[in-house]
């Protein structure tokens, strides 16, 4: 049983511009990597979904992990998500859900993904979410997106992802119905996300978020001194990885925005690349501090992002309060 949603090849595949290594934060998280490139190999723009990031929050051990609604999806690109129960071989379902046209969103162990070799391939037992485009039963194959691209496996890496979704409780699955996709021009997806960005700046968090990370950073940096490198890895990516990547795309987003010309052009697009220039440059400053054991000191950077925070949020509020 051979099951494709809309045809793709690994081999040829070209990531969208978000995923370009020039940027600050290639990749962001699972989920909102995953969702940039399916929305972009159906020639859907994925920066006109990214109003929630302004949002962004420090949750009190980690950063928001961010992730496009389901309802935004369906507002810019009539792309309906819905959960998919679990009650048959996982396998099974997924090939179905793909004949139908629909890509299915299924955590997984990214410790079976070969295109995470180096990462966690065949070294670390990790979740992450991937979308399955293609899959084949009898060849035991799959096409699936996850992080900056598209990819396939097969053979025992296909007998071993399943294999290890099987024994304990079904993964969390949704699935992304196409069959109502709408390609929308610019200026109208951009309308579209304007409201949505005032509809997130009333979501905005009381306190200045970094402010509240910088009262545990110390101690943190403190503690991360006496680990080793896996956790700082961990550590990294729940809290100084989800800050800048997400900063990163709300620059991204409110440049598009002022470009569409549908919002003037904005100094929060300036203030949020400034955040995420610095997280990464925290993020380079600990992780050196853990390889040589020298103490280093982040408190110029955490004000640095503090200040732009609150300039980008006045700045929003400003111009867009009702």
């Amino acid at each position: 049983m051979n099951s494709e949603a809309f045809g793709l090849d690994a081999s040829t595949y070209a990531s969208h511009d978000l995923h370009r290594s020039e940027r600050i934060w290639p990749e962001t998280n699972c989920y909102v990597d995953l969702w940039i490139e399916l929305l972009h190999s159906r020639g859907l723009d994925p920066v006109a979904c990214m109003a929630f990031t302004v949002a962004m929050d420090f949750e009190g051990d980690q950063w928001t992990f961010f992730k496009p609604p389901p309802g935004d999806l369906y507002a810019l690109y009539g792309i309906d998500v819905q959960e998919l129960a679990i009650w048959r071989p996982l396998e099974v379902q997924l090939a179905e859900q793909v004949q139908r046209g629909r890509v299915p969103l299924v955590e997984v162990d990214a410790f079976h993904l070969p295109d995470t070799i180096g990462v966690s391939y065949e070294l670390e037992h990790t979740k992450t979410t991937i979308g399955v485009q293609a899959i084949d039963l009898d060849t035991r194959s799959i096409g699936y997106f996850h992080s900056a691209g598209y990819f396939e496996l097969g053979g025992d890496d296909f007998d071993a992802l399943f294999d290890a979704t099987g024994g304990g409780l079904a993964p969390y699955t949704e699935i992304a119905k196409l069959d109502q996709v709408v390609h929308r021009s610019r200026t109208e997806l951009a309308v579209i996300a304007r409201d949505q960005l005032r509809h997130y700046l009333t979501r905005i968090p009381k306190v200045n978020p970094v402010a509240g990370y910088s009262e545990r950073n110390a101690s943190e940096v403190e503690w991360l001194a006496g680990e080793d490198m896996s956790m700082f890895y961990k550590y990294a990516f729940a809290t100084l990885r989800q800050c800048g990547a997400c900063a990163e795309m709300a620059s991204t987003f409110l440049a598009w925005l002022s470009d569409a010309s549908v919002d003037p052009a904005t100094t929060a697009a300036t203030e949020f690349a400034t955040i995420a220039t610095a997280a990464k440059a925290m993020q380079f400053k600990i992780a050196r501090m853990m390889a040589t054991r020298k103490p280093t000191d982040v408190a110029p950077l955490l004000a640095q992002m503090e200040a732009a925070w609150d300039r980008a949020m006045s700045d929003l509020v400003g111009r867009h309060a009702t």
